[in-house]
């Protein structure tokens, strides 16, 4: 049984819609980072699948999170398989992220339960993630298709919740332009970590959360 419904799931990334999209293989330093993130106020994580390490610091991370950040929700990443996703739903995966869209993927989520959120890049990607039950469809790679892609998008598909991921920096002007264009949700990866200090990464967070459109955080 999934910790959390779907519904649930879907109604905390829409509220707190900056998702840091992360991967270190240390255990520790990747909790550090997590508690950063939850104590500047976020309250959702996406711990990506790209190194041997992942399963066992993504286990690591399930422990400290429901122990020590019990609001916070914790998706995997850069699933391609229904192995793996078989695999990180086993380990407490709350939500399932993925770089592409795959069916498979999409059975397993169906089956469990878990919000599926598939990477698209073209509309009729789009449209085919929303028939396979996507919660929210990933827009990816957000640089090379920029902000109007989206806006173009949301004229036959205004409805359909959208998180970009890549070329969104933690900037006030950045997030504005995006959230303007029409997404839901921004995802940051490596432009979000520059500076690792726990200190600078809470009052960074903090500071993205106040740049969200009051509609979107209420």
């Amino acid at each position: 049984m999934p910790r959390f419904s779907a519904d649930h799931v879907l109604e905390t990334v829409l509220r707190y819609p900056v998702v840091p999209v992360f991967y270190h293989a240390e255990a520790a330093y990747a909790r550090r980072v997590v508690q950063a993130c939850y104590a500047g106020g976020l309250r959702v994580f996406e711990f990506t699948n790209r190194g041997a390490q992942a399963l066992g610091v993504f286990e690591e991370l399930v422990r400290f999170v429901r122990a020590n950040c019990p609001e916070m929700l914790l998706g995997i990443g850069t699933i391609y398989t229904a192995a793996d996703a078989e695999r990180f739903l086993a380990a407490g995966a709350d939500f399932v992220v993925q770089p592409c869209l795959t069916a498979e993927v999409a059975e397993v989520c169906g089956r469990h339960g878990a919000p599926w959120l598939p990477g698209c890049m073209t509309v009729r990607e789009v449209y085919e993630a929303t028939q396979l039950g996507a919660a929210i469809v990933k827009i990816f790679p957000g640089n090379v298709l920029g902000p109007g892609f989206i806006r173009s998008l949301r004229g036959p598909m205004p409805t359909v919740p959208l998180m970009v991921t890549g070329g969104v920096e933690p900037t006030e002007a950045s997030l504005k332009e995006w959230f303007g264009a029409g997404v839901n949700v921004v995802g940051m990866g490596s432009q979000l970590f520059k500076n690792d200090d726990p200190a600078h990464l809470r009052q960074l967070t903090a500071e993205l959360l106040t740049f969200v459109p009051p509609a979107l955080s209420s």
